[in-house]
């Protein structure tokens, strides 16, 4: 809440882009619920089904605007974002197949969208910008010693995700790069948060990319990557975000990462709990993913749930939603 002119308090607007994704809807659940904020949402279709569960939240019909705005459309972007205090940019295209176009598909519409996400918000005069980055942004660098722990000071080295054809990993560290290149050149006011695999219970009615990791354990048709993995769940994401957004003093990168797990003993976790499920049989033994600190969240506050419930919240809402049918 702000002080209005005559003394009143008003609700502080704030701007959600890819508000009807897996983390964009729980970021909306999270705002409209403390009761704080009028929350403009963008979406590709306000009145189409896949987005009927944001109207369906507590506070929606008071406090809740869906804009039709793709991040490629700066009008749109622009509209959006006028008269708002901040800015959560959390749209950006994760793909679900192979990229026959990289370019087109996955890093004009990261880079070019945060661009235009960045340049509305400079012209509205918005408070702060908090850009939903992604581990993958941090963790492909060859030269960063292998025995010690990633933080907020490592960056997937760009030519070599180049390279190596690693397409999704160069989206989100061309895209944060570009956030902040944009901050230190027009003294905006920009945070990141870069959360590892993001699992937890579904608010929209769809599987995406990053929750069907775990499906793909309860379906024995799946093959399943074997490896250490870290993961966070989706409310804590959620509840992360508005923290640094609240938090006066956060500035910079935080890493958004609450554990490491070998995907075998996940794999082991669900069939103790869920024995009638297919579960996997086909696996492929990949490279470990590396370790590393969410100190500097944590020392803003930042706590977060344990795996086994995570994982079983996670589990209940696919049961719930049809998908593991």
């Amino acid at each position: 809440m702000e002080e209005g002119a005559a003394g009143r308090t008003r609700t502080a607007a704030v701007c959600v882009t890819g508000a009807g994704g897996f983390v964009g809807s729980w970021l909306v659940q999270r705002l409209l619920a403390g009761g704080r904020y009028m929350v403009h949402g963008t979406v590709r279709d306000p009145g189409g089904a896949k987005n009927a569960h944001l109207a369906a939240l507590g506070g929606a019909a008071e406090r809740l605007r869906l804009f039709r705005a793709d991040v490629l459309d700066y009008g749109a972007v622009a509209a959006a974002v006028a008269g708002c205090d901040g800015v959560f940019h959390v749209a950006s295209p994760v793909p679900a197949h192979a990229i026959a176009d990289p370019e087109v598909e996955l890093l004009a519409p990261a880079v070019t969208g945060t661009a235009n996400v960045l340049k509305a918000c400079f012209e509205t005069k918005v408070r702060r910008v908090v850009v939903v980055s992604s581990l993958s942004a941090v963790m492909v660098n060859p030269a960063w010693p292998q025995s010690q722990v990633m933080d907020e000071a490592c960056w997937s080295d760009v030519e070599f995700c180049r390279s190596t054809q690693n397409w999704y990993c160069l989206s989100k560290t061309l895209s944060e790069l570009e956030a902040f290149d944009h901050a230190e050149r027009s003294g905006l006011d920009v945070v990141s948060l870069c959360p590892s695999l993001v699992i937890g219970p579904l608010l929209q009615p769809t599987l995406n990319a990053s929750s069907s990791v775990i499906v793909d354990c309860l379906k024995g048709d799946r093959e399943v990557k074997l490896k250490l993995r870290n993961f966070v769940d989706v409310r804590d994401v959620a509840d992360a975000l508005l923290l640094v957004y609240e938090t006066p003093e956060a500035s910079g990168r935080y890493i958004c990462d609450a554990y490491a797990s070998q995907v075998s003993d996940v794999v082991e976790m669900l069939k103790s709990w869920y024995p009638t499920y297919k579960n996997a049989t086909k696996f492929v033994r990949v490279s470990d993913e590396p370790l590393f600190s969410s100190k500097k969240l944590e020392a803003l506050g930042w706590k977060f749930r344990p795996f086994e419930e995570t994982l079983r919240d996670s589990v209940e809402s696919f049961r719930a939603a049809g998908v593991l049918d």
